[in-house]
């Protein structure tokens, strides 16, 4: 009778020699602790400004939700959804603009970690395009 090869990894990687992959698992998460550490240090907080960088949107939200579900906020000068250009669909992100700094931030404390349209969305401070 012939076994498969997945079967007997299976069945060896919840026996005895279980000890080892969790070893192997805090390696590889204290190496991914250390890499997020070096990015940050590449990566610094975005400065604050009036354009957040909104992500998680769903496939169907729309330039006209985003812009509804913010102005709650303050006002809104523009709001965009980035979409697919075959599909027409969202791409799962988008910016949105407001007139002063302070509403940007109220819009941003407000709508982070929140629900649009089913899905979870965060909204953060818009870092500037690197130039090329």
């Amino acid at each position: 009778m012939a076994i498969r090869a997945g079967l007997v990894r299976r069945f060896l990687s919840t026996s005895i020699f279980s000890s080892q992959s969790t070893a192997a698992a805090a390696t590889a998460t204290a190496t991914a602790t250390a890499t997020n550490a070096n990015a940050n240090a590449n990566n610094p907080p975005p400065v604050p400004s009036t354009t957040l960088f909104v992500s998680g949107l769903s496939k169907r939200t729309t330039t006209e939700n985003l812009h509804e579900a913010f102005s709650k906020f303050g006002e809104v000068v523009h709001a965009r959804v980035v979409t697919d250009r075959a599909s027409g669909f969202s791409k799962g992100f988008g910016f949105v603009r407001y007139a002063t700094l302070e509403e940007a931030e109220k819009g941003m404390t407000g709508m982070d970690a929140q629900f649009l349209d089913g899905w979870v969305i965060f909204a953060e401070y818009a870092r500037p395009k690197p130039t090329p």
